[in-house]
């Protein structure tokens, strides 16, 4: 049984917008941080942006800071990444992560299926 499930992604133009969503268990979601993390072919997964279980507290990547915004509804059981001007170097598979307060993947728990955001030049 999914705890965690992704949607939102898609294919989007170079400076488009689009927003993931994460559904995860009230069991999971009110205990922990919330992040996104992406992974692009060939590579390693890498931090995105994570937020706190109270979401008082917001870190970013410094290649997303200023162009995507992480955001969590505690009453629905989700987090939100918006994200603005895109580039084709955003293009990866984004997954969404609930554990502690960390920018490393191995720190995390619990995962989602991922969604696929592609970025065409």
């Amino acid at each position: 049984q999914a705890q965690l499930v992704e949607s939102g992604g898609g294919l989007v133009q170079a400076g488009g917008s689009l927003r993931l969503s994460c559904a995860a268990s009230g069991r999971i979601f009110s205990r922990n941080t919330m992040a996104w993390f992406r992974q692009a072919p060939g590579k390693e997964r890498e931090f995105v942006a994570r937020i706190s279980w109270s979401g008082g507290s917001t870190r970013y990547a410094d290649s997303v800071k200023g162009r995507f915004t992480i955001s969590r509804d505690n009453a629905k059981n989700t987090v939100y990444l918006q994200m603005n001007s895109l580039k084709p170097e955003d293009t990866a598979v984004y997954y969404c992560g609930a554990g502690p307060y960390s920018s490393r993947y191995v720190d995390y728990d619990y995962w989602g299926q991922g969604t696929q955001v592609t970025v065409s030049s």
